[in-house]
C-alpha cells in the first residue's frame, strides 16, 4: 500500500516525530554531521546539556542555550502543517515529538505530546512563575524570577532528567490504541522515547526517515525522503 492509501483507510492515526521533522525549518539536528554534537565547544554538549552542568555552571549553560537552542524566525514546515491539517480532519488523534521547538502547535496542531518539554516554557526553580522564551533570551546571564530571585529553568528535559511520567503515559496509550502509526524524522536511537514503538499493535507501521532505522524490518512501509516532502505531497 501506499502512504496515501493508508492514510485514508485510517481513522486513528498517531504521529511520533524527531528532530528530522524540524530540520526542514532550519533547527539543527543534534547529531547529524552538522549537528550541534559536530560543533566544538569548551565542554560538549551532552554536558552542557545535563542536570549536573546546569546547576553548577548556570552561567556557561545559558551562553550555550540561548546561542544554539533558543532559534528565531522559524517557521513551520510542510510537515508540521500535514500533520495540523490531519488532525483537523479527525485522523490524527496525537503528535508524540522528542523537539522542543514549539513548531506543531505553531502550525495548528492541538494535541501534541512533548516527551522533552519546551523552550517555549521557563519556570523559576523556586516559586515555579512561569516565563516565556523572550523573558530568557533577553536575560542578562542567568535569569531570574522577579517575583522571588530564584533561577529560571527552560521546562526542557536535559541529560540526567528523567521524561515526565504524565507524557510517557499519554503517549504510549495513544500509540497502543493506534491503527496506524507513522514515525518520522528521527534515528530511533534515542531511550526510552525510541521504545514505545514496542506498544503499537496496529495494522500499519510506516517509517519515514532519510537513513534507515532500527525498526524498518518491522514496518510496512519506509520511505527514505524528505519528509517534509512525503506528507506536504499527501492529498487530505
Amino acid at each position: 500500500m501506499t502512504l496515501q492509501e493508508i492514510i485514508d483507510e485510517s481513522d486513528n492515526i498517531v504521529f511520533f516525530g524527531g528532530a528530522g521533522v524540524s530540520t526542514e525549518s532550519g533547527i539543527p539536528d543534534f547529531r547529524s554531521v552538522d549537528g550541534l554534537y559536530n560543533q566544538k565547544y569548551d565542554y560538549p554538549p551532552e554536558e552542557i546539556l545535563s542536570r549536573t552542568f546546569f546547576m553548577h555552571k548556570t552561567a556557561e549553560f545559558y551562553k550555550f542555550y540561548r546561542d544554539k537552542l533558543i532559534i528565531h524566525g522559524v517557521k513551520p514546515n510542510k510537515a508540521h502543517i500535514a500533520l495540523a491539517e490531519l488532525e483537523k480532519k479527525g485522523k490524527l488523534k496525537a503528535v508524540i515529538t522528542q523537539n522542543i521547538d514549539g513548531l506543531h502547535q505553531m502550525a495548528g496542531s492541538k494535541n501534541v505530546i512533548e516527551l522533552h518539554g519546551s523552550t517555549l516554557r521557563n519556570y523559576c526553580m523556586d516559586c515555579g512563575e512561569a516565563y516565556g522564551v523572550d523573558y530568557v533570551d533577553k536575560a542578562s546571564g542567568i535569569p531570574r524570577c522577579e517575583s522571588c530571585g530564584g533561577i529560571i529553568k527552560p521546562d526542557v528535559v536535559l541529560y540526567e532528567e528523567m521524561l515526565d511520567d504524565n507524557a510517557i503515559r499519554s503517549a504510549v496509550s495513544y500509540i497502543s490504541k493506534a491503527d496506524t502509526l507513522i514515525i518520522g524524522g528521527t534515528s530511533l536511537n534515542v531511550y526510552p522515547a525510541a521504545g514505545f514503538i514496542n506498544y503499537f499493535n496496529g495494522r500499519h507501521l510506516v517509517i519515514i526517515n532519510k537513513a534507515a532505522t532500527p525498526a524498518d524490518r518491522k514496518a510496512e512501509l519506509v520511505i527514505n525522503d524528505s519528509i517534509g516532502e512525503v506528507l506536504g505531497s499527501l492529498k487530505i
